[in-house]
């Protein structure tokens, strides 16, 4: 998916939320364990119900490699499920990967052809020569963490080097690789007092904002410091929205949450 494509879907839906699919089968609702794939089961539901009030939607890898084999045929099952009826939604493997040389290029393969996601989350702490493996691939994007929404990004990507933040280094190094069109950058909600500095380095990029809802992020303070003149943001919401509920109307739940993120949004889009 180009990103202008994404903008239209934006534009169209009135809508710039993510929805993480990071299934624990210790949450999901009990009746869905005696299926034969739960987790593809919940996810389906989930996508169904909420697939209209979205545009992008983010399995997180690790709470699929979880369940072994088991797990990762779960995870291809929902990846082309999503592809196959709702071809319009941005896909997001977060599978935070970052290798040299033809160990990334191996790991672009596996989520941009084999999973035929539309964008993969990676680490830059490798460099450039860790991260250009993966912009080589035509209309697929590379969401690079920048500034992340846990505490420990105080540990590293806050401190200052040469007079510099890291963090801002790293966007700034990142804008002089190949294919430097094809990134997007990871920014926490929790982060949002950071976004205006952000912005000043790279106007123009989408930024996959974690942390609204269950970690506490606002979207109106992420929405005034981060949003640019095409959106720019997807907003992603996991636990908030797809554990709403536990019972068996855990879909129709899920909705009414992701329901009152979508209107939220359309009052700032006008």
């Amino acid at each position: 998916m180009t990103t202008s494509q994404l903008v239209q879907e934006i534009k169209k839906k009135k809508s710039f939320l993510c929805i993480g699919l990071d299934v624990d089968l210790n949450k999901i609702p009990e009746h869905l364990l005696k299926e034969e794939d739960p987790i593809f089961e919940f996810n389906k539901a989930i996508v169904d119900a909420t697939h209209h009030l979205c545009v992008a939607y983010k399995p997180n890898t690790a709470f699929y490699e979880a369940y072994g084999l088991k797990g990762w045929s779960a995870l291809e099952k929902t990846i082309n499920y999503i592809n196959k009826n709702y071809p319009e939604l941005f896909t997001i493997a977060d599978a935070k990967r970052g290798d040299i040389g033809n160990t990334s290029t191996m790991y672009a393969k596996a989520f941009f052809e084999d999973l035929a996601f539309d964008s993969v989350t990676v680490a830059p702490y490798m460099g450039k020569d860790s991260v250009e493996p993966f912009l080589t691939f035509k209309d697929k994007h590379t969401i690079l963490l920048a500034l992340t929404s846990n505490q420990g990004a105080f540990d590293f990507q806050t401190k200052n080097a040469e007079g510099k933040e890291l963090y801002k280094q790293v966007l700034e190094t990142s804008k002089t690789w190949n294919n430097a069109q094809n990134l997007m950058y990871v920014v926490g909600a929790t982060k949002a007092e950071f976004l205006a500095d952000i912005r000043q380095i790279i106007p123009d990029s989408f930024l996959l904002v974690p942390g609204v809802g269950a970690q506490g992020g606002n979207l109106q303070d992420v929405c005034k410091y981060g949003m640019n003149d095409s959106v720019g943001l997807l907003i992603n919401s996991s636990r908030g929205i797809i554990y709403a509920s536990k019972e068996t109307d855990f879909a129709k739940a899920a909705a009414s949450k992701a329901s009152e993120l979508q209107v939220e949004m359309a009052q700032i889009l006008g």
